[in-house]
């Protein structure tokens, strides 16, 4: 289930970050990042974060999930696959681990959907993943956790082009240019997945390893 809509800007000013939870509105002067920059509550401007590793840890880790709109056990079990996979390669490099986890993350349907601006944010990718606008590799697909790889074309279906979503994001597409592991068609409003997603290019808003050392213990 994605993030109740009352409470996504909450979570953003309790954790300090701007999470573009709300689309469109996250840019505009109109966010409450920008006109209550201080966590939520009656005594949040006089709130100070807590010192702990823990909470430390905990934050980071809040970040990153709802950064992609994630309940926690769908979270959990992407970084406890991290994990595992690097414990079967006996890699102790963080960076590795972390490419890794961003890699999962990226490559969810609903992600792909969102990186390729047909949608405004990662919570409207997945409604529209999950109403079955979307065919990869010329099949219908309303999982939005399904994983992609390079080389599978995404499309919206025929049968949604003329939907009015759709046709009010054509003259924003066309001035969009999506991430490199991405060619984009604005013009028939396909795709196909030219590479694989870096960390780099991703910039997630939390530090990685910090997210492994919580679900470590």
């Amino acid at each position: 289930m994605g993030i109740q809509i009352k409470a996504k800007c909450r979570i953003c000013r309790r954790l300090g970050k701007k999470l573009f939870l709300k689309g469109e509105k996250c840019t505009s002067v109109k966010c409450p990042m920008v006109t209550k920059p201080y966590p939520p509550g009656v005594r949040g401007k006089r709130r100070l974060p807590s010192g702990s590793e823990y909470a430390r840890q905990l934050q980071e880790k809040q970040k990153l999930r709802f950064w992609y709109n994630l309940s926690e056990r769908q979270f959990k079990r992407y970084v406890e696959e991290v994990l595992e996979e690097a414990h079967h390669k006996k890699t102790k490099k963080a960076i590795d681990a972390s490419e890794a986890l961003i890699q999962k993350l990226e490559r969810r349907l609903d992600n792909v959907v969102y990186r390729l601006g047909f949608a405004s944010s990662r919570d409207q990718a997945r409604q529209l993943v999950s109403h079955g606008h979307f065919l990869v590799n010329g099949k219908p697909v309303n999982i939005p956790s399904f994983q992609v790889k390079k080389g599978d074309k995404i499309e919206v279906k025929e049968s949604s082009k003329k939907k009015k979503i759709f046709q009010e994001i054509l003259p924003k597409l066309k001035k969009y240019t999506p991430p490199s592991w991405l060619k984009l068609n604005p013009e028939t409003l396909s795709a196909e997945v030219v590479g694989v997603p870096s960390l780099e290019e991703a910039a997630p808003p939390a530090d990685i390893p910090v997210i492994f050392e919580f679900y470590s213990k």
